[in-house]
């Protein structure tokens, strides 16, 4: 009997032993480490054009120090840096998103912090902004590692509007042809539009006229049902919603698309509605000035019987504020004449450059005849889309050119006024 207790202790010593041991292994893992939390920004309203004086303070919440911090800043293109600080490193993302990152030679023992200065002026386009700010949690890159605590991301409204301008076009055709339209939409600012708070982005609404059937749709058009998009682009529907693929609109940027639509048989002159609104439909808050709002599709149908696909159309804004001849606020739009032709995409505050007499870009629906020239279409074979150029989107937004972090440990925002007045999409 006393054998048998001996072993049994044994047994159980073992298995105590065996449950002690991860405890042991996890305490002795658990290390000391610095813990830093960074202030937040003030979110009140900002203005565009104002200096703005704020701070950021990093405090170590840890039981270790941290031995120097490494700061990154991230602004979106209404916002911007002016100058270089020792200590910091600038650069701008492919996404325009301005980069800066400063390291400050500091060692912030358990509870200790320090503050540093931040100025920001505000851009003239400056509308919906945001700004990434912080450190990584032991004062490191914050990319190499970091939380909620360490590194934010502020959402600004500017106290500022952006007017979205509906813009139509004309094109003439017997029943039977094929003839191209194009609907935009324009940013005439004066803010810039990147909204990522919500997925109701801008769009315009392009309704299909009567007596016409579309035949080809840009690829960054739904069809819309009741309350907002029913599916991917698709021919044959009565209503389309249009919206570019990173929700970007500079000032004087022209997003456009082009429809090809076949007139039906016994169809009459005939207009349809071109809409500024959002992906389902509502109004944007930061536009304040509905009159321009809604532009027309017009078809002049001329004669009587089948066609031959010899449609004609003329492009240029005929309602909704567009100017003669193709041109937008934000620059020119011009064709070739015949041949084949490839649409081009422009940059910001140059030209756009569309070509509808060749071979289309999503289909061919043949219609004999030309070109398109200073913004009047035709006929030939139409392009299915127009391109339309935006700035590239990030969880930040896009960002600013250069950057700054004020000498003496100060770190600086601030913007130039740069107002991208007359820009083609």
């Amino acid at each position: 009997m006393r054998h048998r207790i001996s072993s049994v202790s044994a047994v159980a010593a073992a298995l105590l032993a065996v449950a002690l041991a991860p405890a042991v292994q996890a305490h002795a893992d658990d290390a000391a480490a610095p813990a830093l939390v960074v202030s937040e920004l003030s979110s009140d309203p900002w203005t565009p054009g104002e200096v703005r004086t704020d701070s950021l303070t990093f405090t170590n919440q840890g039981d270790a120090p941290a031995d120097g911090v490494t700061v990154r800043l991230r602004i979106t293109r209404g916002l911007a840096f002016p100058g270089h600080a020792a200590g910091c490193t600038y650069s701008t993302d492919s996404d325009q998103v301005a980069v800066a990152l400063c390291h400050f030679d500091k060692v912030l023992a358990p509870g200790q912090h320090f503050t540093t200065p931040i100025d920001f002026k505000v851009l003239s386009k400056a509308l919906m902004e945001n700004v990434e700010y912080g450190t990584g949690t032991t004062g490191g890159d914050p990319e190499s590692g970091s939380t909620a605590l360490s590194y934010r991301s502020l959402a600004v409204t500017a106290d500022s509007t952006a007017d979205l301008a509906a813009v139509g076009d004309t094109a003439k055709g017997k029943p039977g042809d094929k003839v191209t339209v194009t609907a935009g939409l324009r940013n005439d600012g004066p803010g810039w539009i990147d909204n990522n708070t919500s997925d109701d982005q801008p769009a315009v609404m392009v309704d299909i006229p009567k007596g016409t059937t579309a035949v080809q749709v840009p690829k960054d058009c739904q069809p819309f049902a009741i309350d907002g998009p029913s599916g991917p682009s698709a021919p044959g529907k009565r209503k389309y919603v249009c919206t570019p693929p990173d929700h970007t609109f500079e000032v004087g940027s022209l997003h456009a698309y082009t429809f090809v639509l076949k007139i039906e048989k016994g169809a009459k002159d005939t207009s349809s509605e071109v809409k500024a609104t959002s992906v389902y439909d509502i109004h944007p808050v930061f536009d304040k000035n509905p009159a321009n709002d809604k532009a027309k599709l017009v078809i002049d149908v001329t004669g009587s019987g089948s066609g031959t696909g010899s449609g004609s159309g003329s492009s240029g804004g005929a309602s909704g504020g567009a100017s003669t001849g193709g041109s937008t606020a934000g620059g020119s739009t011009a064709g070739t004449t015949g041949g084949s032709g490839t649409g081009s995409t422009g940059t910001p505050g140059g030209t756009h450059t569309q070509s509808t007499g060749g071979t289309g870009t999503t289909g061919s629906a043949s219609a004999t005849g030309g070109s398109t020239t200073g913004g009047s279409m035709t006929g030939g074979d139409a392009t299915g889309t127009m391109a339309s150029t935006g700035s590239g989107n990030t969880s930040l937004i896009t960002g600013a050119g250069a950057a700054a972090v004020a000498a003496g440990g100060a770190l600086v925002f601030a913007a130039l006024r740069r107002r991208n007045g007359a820009r083609a999409h």
